[in-house]
């Protein structure tokens, strides 16, 4: 077993949509980033690649490719998955959003679902605040943290 943990923080903007877990989500404001900004979908790429050894989503997706610009992260984590298939089975994800608005807990089982789609097996998502401390308690910022575990196929 290989265990991996990710994580991401995007600043809140104007101009920009909320999308997490591949949902968007009406709020006033979206995360800046060259992709879609998708917190919670990159903690959860970066922790597929972590638990294979196999960098992070900015080795395999740089901010500096035009071709990242404005991408669907769930596109990229579909790639990532592509990258550990043929070697591990994953076995369980597990992640949390920290954001002090909006509230989350209408669209985690929508971010469930697709993120599990993808990765073929269970995603749990969970949100929590910071109790108004730090970026994203001030709503500066959203951000994310995952676990993998992964199997080595026989």
């Amino acid at each position: 077993m290989k265990i991996g943990i990710g994580y991401d923080v995007h600043k809140l903007t104007q101009g920009r949509k909320l999308i997490l877990g591949g949902v968007k989500i009406p709020y006033d404001l979206g995360l800046d980033g060259h992709s879609d900004a998708d917190v919670l979908t990159h903690a959860i790429s970066d922790a597929i690649l972590g638990a294979a050894k196999l960098g992070d989503i900015g080795k395999h997706f740089p901010d500096t490719d035009p071709q990242f610009k404005d991408a669907n992260s769930l596109k990229l984590l579909e790639h990532v998955v592509g990258l550990v298939n043929n070697k591990y089975k994953i076995i369980d994800i597990d992640s949390v959003i920290v954001a002090q608005a909006p509230k989350l807990s209408a669209y985690r089982e929508q971010m469930e679902k697709n993120l599990s789609k993808i990765v073929n097996t269970t995603v749990g998502v969970k949100a929590t605040t910071t109790e108004g401390t730090g970026p994203e308690g001030r709503g500066e910022t959203i951000s994310a943290q995952a676990v993998c575990i992964l199997e080595e196929k026989c």
